[in-house]
C-alpha cells in the first residue's frame, strides 16, 4: 500500500490489480483507485471486475468483507466491520453486479448481506448495530448493543439519504424511497418511504399514480 496505494490514473489501477494480490484475495482483475483505505486486508475478497473507488474505507475485521463480481463501490463510502464485544456475525457480504452509491456507511457488527443487482443511492446508511437505552439509571454506554443483522435481498433499491436499521430484511425487487427510515421488514416488490418506513404502494406493472403516461426510458 506504501508503494502503489497512492498512484493515480490508469497506471496506478494497473499496479494495484497486481501487487494488492499479496494482502487480499481477489477472484480476477479488479480496479482499485488510489486513496482507498485497506485494514485487516487479508479478510477481504474481491470477485471479478469489482471497482473500488477513491477515498474507500474497508475495514474487514473479523470475518470479512466479500464483494462479488461486477459490483462496484463509489466515493467515500465506508463498510466497517469491526467486533470487540465477540459478536457471532460481523460482516459484510455484497453479491454480484451491485452498486454502493457515494457516501454510504455499512456498519456490519451483526452481518449484512447484499445480494445480487442490488443499488444503493448516495448518502444511504446500512446499519446493523443498535444500543440498548432501556435503563434510565445507567449511562448507555453500559447497557450493551444489539446486532442482529440486516439482509437486503436481490434486485432492490435503496434511495439517496435512506436508513436502514438492525434487524430488517429487503424483500427482493423492494425500492425504498429516499429519505426513508427502515425499521421493520419490506415485503418484496413493494415501495416503501417515510419516517418510519411504511408501504406506498405494491409494484405490479401498473403505472404509480402520477407518473406520465409516456416518458423516456434509457437502457
Amino acid at each position: 500500500m506504501a508503494l502503489v496505494g497512492w498512484v493515480p490514473t490508469v497506471a496506478g489501477i494497473a499496479l494495484r490489480s497486481i501487487l494488492y494480490r499479496l494482502i487480499l484475495h481477489m477472484d480476477g482483475l479488479a480496479a482499485i483507485e488510489n486513496g482507498v483505505r485497506l485494514r485487516f486486508a487479508d479478510h477481504i475478497r474481491l470477485g471479478r471486475n469489482v471497482y473500488i473507488d477513491q477515498g474507500v474505507y474497508l475495514h474487514a475485521c473479523p470475518q470479512g468483507i466479500s464483494i462479488g463480481d461486477n459490483s462496484l463501490v463509489m466515493h467515500g463510502s465506508i463498510l466497517h466491520v469491526y467486533n470487540f464485544r465477540d459478536l457471532p456475525h460481523a460482516f459484510i457480504r455484497i453479491g454480484r453486479d451491485s452498486l454502493i452509491g457515494e457516501l454510504n456507511v455499512l456498519r456490519g457488527q451483526g452481518g449484512i448481506t447484499i445480494g445480487d443487482r442490488v443499488y444503493t443511492a448516495p448518502l444511504v446508511q446500512i446499519l446493523a448495530v443498535n444500543h440498548v437505552f432501556d435503563d434510565p439509571t445507567r449511562p448507555i454506554i453500559e447497557q450493551g448493543i444489539t446486532a442482529e443483522g440486516i439482509t437486503i435481498e436481490d434486485d432492490a433499491w435503496i434511495g439517496a439519504g435512506a436508513i436502514v436499521t438492525d434487524g430488517v430484511r429487503i424483500g427482493r425487487g423492494a425500492v425504498v424511497a429516499a429519505g426513508a427510515v427502515v425499521t421493520a421488514d419490506v415485503p418484496g416488490h413493494t415501495v416503501v418511504g417515510g419516517a418510519p418506513a411504511r408501504v406506498l404502494r405494491e409494484i405490479d406493472g401498473t403505472r404509480a399514480r402520477g407518473m406520465p403516461a409516456s416518458r423516456q426510458v434509457y437502457y
